[in-house]
């Protein structure tokens, strides 16, 4: 091995997404900013009406040990985006040591929207990440956005997973929270109080201005799901399953009745 790769596999690979999507002033929404590197390729795909849709399709594995993977993406004023992924997400173990880091930075400006709906995020067994997604709206923005986490695949001890959801609306910070699972995790986040013994966590976040008027009202979404307002136009759907299809059957429900 080379000095050059061998440096490379010891720093982890450093990647870079970005999105900015505007409007185009015909009734539809441009994307003059599509770019992305290494292992984060995006592909625009047939948009319906007034929107414009992305996939973010993944070129490798990871992110491995190391790895640090940031995506940004932008929505302007008018401007309408939906962000999905090809497949799933799955955070393993590499040759370098340590953390591995994929960080989302969203932001959307007044009148703008932004559905957020990856795949799945897979924690393997040995692998350490800590995922953030920060989320920064104007005070007439829409969002809807879905966060999944699996621990494990299929009979499969999980990895260290941190995930931390930050929002503000407005200039407010309206949610933080973070939640760490797997093996030097805080004693107690498989117990009773957070994930219960199941292995799919998930949180959907729905923002819109006519809930400043009317907000949310907190409610049990049946076994295992829960929706509450926020100190916001903002609602918030935290739910935990067995699997990750069931949890996203749970989201998609939970979706439905939000709408």
């Amino acid at each position: 091995m080379d000095g050059v790769t061998e440096a490379v596999a010891v720093a982890g690979v450093r990647a870079t997404a970005r999105i900015l999507a505007r409007d185009d002033g015909r009734g539809g929404t441009s994307l003059p900013v599509l770019e992305g590197d290494g292992p984060l390729a995006l592909r625009r795909t047939r948009g319906s009406g007034d929107e414009a849709r992305v996939m973010l399709v993944g070129a490798m594995s990871g992110p491995l040990g190391g790895d640090h993977f940031t995506v940004q993406a932008a929505v302007e004023a008018g401007a309408r985006l939906r962000v999905g992924s090809a497949a799933a997400t799955i955070a393993l173990p590499g040759q370098a040591k340590g953390e591995s880091r994929y960080d989302v930075r969203l932001t959307v400006a007044d009148g703008g929207e932004l559905h957020w709906l990856p795949e799945q995020l897979i924690s393997a067994r040995g692998s350490d990440l800590y995922a953030t997604t920060r989320v920064d709206l104007g005070a007439t923005s829409r969002l809807v956005l879905r966060e999944e986490q699996v621990l494990g695949r299929a009979g499969e001890d999980p990895g260290r997973l941190t995930s931390r959801l930050v929002l503000r609306v407005g200039g407010r910070t309206v949610l933080d929270q973070e939640l760490a699972c797997g093996p030097g995790a805080p004693g107690g986040w498989d117990g009773p109080a957070v994930l219960a013994g199941h292995r799919a966590v998930g949180q959907l976040v729905v923002v819109r201005p006519e809930f400043a008027a009317e907000p949310v009202a907190a409610r049990v979404l049946g076994e295992g799901a829960a929706v509450v307002p926020l100190a916001g136009p903002a609602a918030l759907v935290t739910a935990v399953a067995a699997d990750g299809l069931r949890l996203r059957r749970v989201l998609d429900e939970a979706l439905g009745r939000l709408r």
